[in-house]
């Protein structure tokens, strides 16, 4: 039987050794926790000793300019660029040798981002974690995010909670009219849900959002003995 060894690329140009990167995704649509997933998962790097690095889009300027932060609060220091090609040269040969995991937030807004992820964990050795959208809010493609999954050793896929209905969401819906792919916000324009009210929703336009909205805010002040007819809203039927 042949013995396992160790995960080694060689350069066919020098002969040379280096040990080989690793790609890992994390999708989802809005509100599932992909940010929160990615930060644990570079705390755990860097406390287990490897050199870490966060990058995001520079145009998502949200919460803060200079730090990858969750909806609730949770922060962690990261390189905002326009692009990751130029990631390299802003951190600088010596210390780009030296890193050993770069994570990557909001990765559907990085039109380079197969070719650097190729780079990164194919030739340079690094550990590369990308999250972001999967879909935009038409439930198509969003940026290069799905043309890694064929590059990575692991995809993660977190759903959130429906706003309308408590279900397990996969899918974002813009609350506003519109039509652009990007399209920046968090709450005030976005909502995490099912694939009945997604479908409900387009079909049957704002009104089912106001009206399920009014549901569950009745449905929050009168939790005991609620009406039938808040229990059919609340449960989608509209």
């Amino acid at each position: 039987m042949a013995s396992f060894k160790p995960s080694i690329m060689l350069n066919p140009i020098d002969g040379s050794h280096c040990a080989s990167g690793e790609v890992h995704v994390i999708i989802g649509p809005m509100f599932a926790g992909k940010t929160t997933a990615l930060l644990r998962r570079i705390r755990s790097e860097g406390n287990n000793g490897r050199s870490v690095a966060m990058i995001k889009s520079s145009k998502d300027t949200r919460y803060a300019i200079d730090s990858v932060e969750t909806h609730d609060g949770i922060k962690f220091p990261c390189w905002a660029l326009p692009d990751l090609t130029s990631f390299r040269s802003k951190l600088g040969d010596d210390a780009y040798e030296k890193l050993d995991v770069i994570g990557i937030d909001e990765a559907q807004f990085f039109e380079d981002l197969y070719d650097f992820c190729c780079k990164a964990a194919d030739h340079d050795g690094k550990t590369v974690i990308v999250a972001g959208l999967d879909g935009d809010y038409l439930r198509r493609s969003f940026g290069s995010v799905l043309d890694v999954i064929p590059l990575a050793e692991t995809v993660t896929k977190l759903s959130a909670r429906c706003e309308l209905c408590g279900k397990r969401a996969f899918f974002t819906l813009r609350k506003t009219g519109e039509k652009q792919t990007e399209l920046i916000g968090g709450a005030d324009v976005y909502m995490p849900v099912c694939r009945q009210h997604y479908v409900n929703v387009n079909v049957n336009g704002q009104v089912v959002i106001e009206a399920a909205r009014s549901v569950l805010e009745s449905h929050k002040i009168q939790r005991t003995n609620p009406s039938l007819r808040q229990i059919q809203l609340f449960n989608g039927c509209i």
